[in-house]
């Protein structure tokens, strides 16, 4: 891709509307002082010293960090909050990107879910909080409710499914195929889903998935170091003819698969002379491939800005990083630009 493609497709970025529907979690990070540690009075166990604290919305909040960073005009998300404190902190760092929540549902009988991580300053155990029953009909009945208008008003309708436990969170079975259902009518939308444990339950939609996840799901075998392109496209092709719509497949750091055209397309990833950090990095590939998409890219240009945006948050050490028009057209200049 020509830098000048690249900078049109960014300019599109500021009028574009996206949707993300999904599961919200609250990423807390504690950061505690060993040297203050003491022990409890009443039990003798070791008592640790928070000195820091902050918070960001994860999971579908991630990928919505990483649209607002990129400067993507309207966005909007659909999902479900517990109606407690952590539920209002999330809708507020979701207000502070320049979030739209009135599609919300805040609701006493789930809980807002979160994941709490303790720094010592390296990652100590982590604490989960999520909601370990179904996921209520009527919760579910609104959602489907808000999702068809959703999809009415949006450039790009994003699905993010990251609970692996059955019937809980946003994207259910019975929600999903709901949205599947309204993608198949309305073939003109863009719909991309992500799923952590369940993207072969999605039809009528673009899907992104990994190498291993591709290779999984059309029965082969494939191991870290076995990197076979032809296999990879061999997934993709039968994902695809299962789909009828285009499948992405991210490789690591072979890059991103895709066909366009009858054409198979391996864009190859950023290199990196140091170490790097992968949290939020196949999030952040996800905003930055859709909002080429929705800007008229190609599947094999999205794929590209795709690697770029994940490319410059594998370098920010520590934390869940975000990608910016700039910082990608920068590690463009760097390493693509010649």
């Amino acid at each position: 891709m020509r830098r000048a493609r690249l900078e049109a497709l960014f300019a599109r970025f500021p009028s574009l509307r996206v949707t993300v529907m999904g599961d919200l979690f609250l990423d807390r990070w504690y950061e505690i002082d060993r040297a203050l540690a003491t022990p409890s009075i009443e039990t003798g166990l070791t008592v640790h010293h928070v000195v820091r604290k902050r918070s960001a919305a994860g999971a579908a909040g991630t990928v919505l960090n990483n649209l607002s960073e990129m400067g993507v005009g309207e966005l909007r998300v659909l999902s479900m909050v517990g109606d407690d404190g952590d539920g209002w902190e999330m809708l507020r760092r979701l207000q502070e990107r320049h979030v739209q929540t009135d599609a919300v549902i805040r609701s006493a009988d789930i809980v807002t879910p979160s994941y709490i991580k303790p720094l010592f300053p390296e990652e100590g155990n982590r604490f989960d909080i999520e909601n370990l029953s179904p996921t209520p009909a009527a919760l579910e009945d609104e959602l489907m409710a808000r999702a068809e208008a959703e999809l009415d008003r949006a450039d790009a309708l994003i699905l993010m499914d990251q609970v692996a436990l059955p019937g809980t969170g946003v994207l259910t079975d019975r929600v999903r195929s709901f949205v599947c259902g309204l993608a198949a009518a309305h073939p003109d939308k863009l719909v991309v889903a992500d799923s952590r444990t369940s993207i072969d339950r999605y039809q009528s939609v673009v899907i992104k998935c990994n190498n291993f996840e591709a290779a999984n799901l059309t029965g082969r075998a494939e191991s870290e170091g076995d990197f076979d392109p032809d296999a990879v496209f061999s997934s993709l092709e039968a994902l695809s003819r299962r789909t009828g719509r285009d499948v992405i497949v991210t490789c690591n750091k072979y890059g991103i698969a895709v066909e366009e055209d009858g054409r198979r397309h391996l864009l190859r990833a950023a290199r990196h002379p140091g170490p790097i950090d992968i949290c939020g990095a196949g999030d952040a590939c996800t905003a930055g491939l859709v909002s080429a998409l929705a800007a008229g890219g190609s599947i094999a240009e999205a794929a590209f800005v795709g690697n770029l945006s994940s490319g410059v948050t594998v370098r920010q050490i520590g934390r869940t990083g975000t990608a910016s028009r700039q910082a990608m057209l920068s590690l463009f200049d760097e390493q693509f630009g010649g």
